[in-house]
């Protein structure tokens, strides 16, 4: 119980401590390690995210999926999606399930479905887990989610104790294991890669905003498959770190805003010049020109 009271603990303060990077665009990278405040728990100050934004998944770590088959990361994050990682372990009683049942919430409310337009990698973090661990939450979170094509897109993967460290040192995901409570104590978040195993995004809570993962997984997919629409509402959400969310930017909506209704403008005038063209002719048309007349011959002129 006690554990449990401070995984839950890191996890609302992991915005707030957690997140090293002060990255304001996705291209930014900035290595200032950990910050604590003063007088944290010596325990909750070994679980947190140091944030690698543009670091590289190892794509040689390899792990076994559902049914025992052996894979690589390359074979799931293969340069065509973006990719939703979500680190856990199979036999955590509650926090665990909580950041998953978290992302099943949120990614339902999106238009962007698991195996379509990007795919969620869940890889635990407990050399224990097997196959079957994996196969067992594989089915309860498949259940909740219900859409088509989500099976072939969510994988979850269980690993030994090196490739699953080479995977969270990668993306600074910092936990450990207490062996009095026989649990792992580690933080809330959710990482968002681009299609080549980049790191775009962090996420956190046990609660994640729809919007926010929506245009996270626009970013991350780095323009593939993003039609006009939502590169249009990535052009007016900018990612705040002290936050850890999207805001709209009240300028870039502006100059949108701006731009739409000079476009407009010069659509009206252009129609109404076409329609008076258009009718100049159609009047032209319809009076006769008049040949000149031949005089008859005696007639008097004029």
């Amino acid at each position: 119980m006690k554990l449990l009271v401070l995984l839950l603990a890191a996890a609302m303060l992991a915005p707030l401590f957690a997140v090293t990077a002060r990255a304001q665009y996705y291209g930014e990278r900035r290595d200032e390690g950990p910050i604590i405040p003063t007088g944290t728990p010596a325990l909750l100050q070994q679980i947190g995210v140091d944030e690698h934004l543009r670091a590289q998944v190892p794509l040689t770590a390899t792990f076994r999926d559902h049914t025992g088959r052996r894979v690589r990361l390359s074979d799931l994050v293969d340069g065509t999606k973006p990719v939703l990682l979500n680190l856990a372990y199979h036999s955590c009683p509650q926090l665990c399930s909580m950041v998953q049942d978290a992302v099943v919430k949120s990614i339902e409310q999106i238009p962007w479905g698991v195996g379509d337009e990007y795919d969620v990698v869940t890889i635990s973090i407990d050399p224990r887990d097997r196959p079957q661990d994996a196969a067992r939450v594989r089915q309860r979170i498949l259940a909740k989610y219900d859409r088509a094509d989500a099976s072939a897109g969510w994988h979850f993967l269980v690993g030994d104790e090196a490739n699953i460290r080479a995977v969270t040192e990668a993306v600074g995901f910092r936990y450990f294991y207490d062996a009095e409570q026989g649990q792992y104590g580690h933080p809330a978040t959710i990482m968002l890669l681009t299609p080549h195993g980049k790191i775009a995004r962090y996420l956190y809570g046990l609660e994640f905003a729809p919007n926010d993962v929506r245009i996270g997984l626009f970013e991350a997919s780095e323009g593939r498959s993003i039609n006009t629409i939502e590169q249009l509402i990535l052009y007016c959400y900018h990612y705040d770190p002290h936050g850890s969310k999207y805001v709209l930017i009240a300028a870039q909506v502006m100059k949108l805003s701006g731009a739409l209704t000079l476009g407009s403008l010069i659509a009206f005038v252009g129609i109404l010049w076409w329609r008076f063209e258009r009718r100049r002719r159609d009047l032209t048309r319809a009076v006769p020109a008049t040949a000149p007349r031949t005089p008859v011959e005696g007639e008097p002129l004029g």
